[in-house]
């Protein structure tokens, strides 16, 4: 059963990395936004992969739309990802990490404010 819960977060950690890196056909058309600094996508998700199971539990409620099994250590180390991170780890659903982050709020008292 382990390896399958493995073999299932790399699948979807490499399903999120390939929906980073796509871009939309129409992207060229656009004005490039001006240069700023770049994210470090490993930095910002490095707090989650720390925690066992955090990243899949992420993936189950991004999936799911349901926030009940992200329990109190990855609500944690949610919360100490920067805001500047969250676009360029959830870029399919901008919404999730608000929502998350309200769910954590009564999961974990006192969470940083980014």
């Amino acid at each position: 059963m382990e390896q399958i819960s493995r073999a299932l977060l790399v699948l979807l950690a490499a399903v999120l990395c390939v929906a980073v890196l796509v871009t939309p056909g129409a992207a060229h058309d656009q004005p490039k936004p001006p240069l700023t600094f770049p994210i470090d996508l490993e930095k910002c998700w490095s707090s989650l992969f720390n925690v066992n199971g955090c990243v899949l539990q992420l993936f189950e409620s991004v999936f799911s739309g349901k926030f009940g099994n992200v329990g109190f250590a990855c609500c944690k180390a949610f919360s100490t990802i920067d805001a500047n991170c969250w676009p360029h780890m959830f870029p399919l659903n901008p919404f999730f990490p608000p929502l998350l982050k309200d769910n954590c709020a009564h999961i974990v008292p006192n969470l940083q404010k980014h």
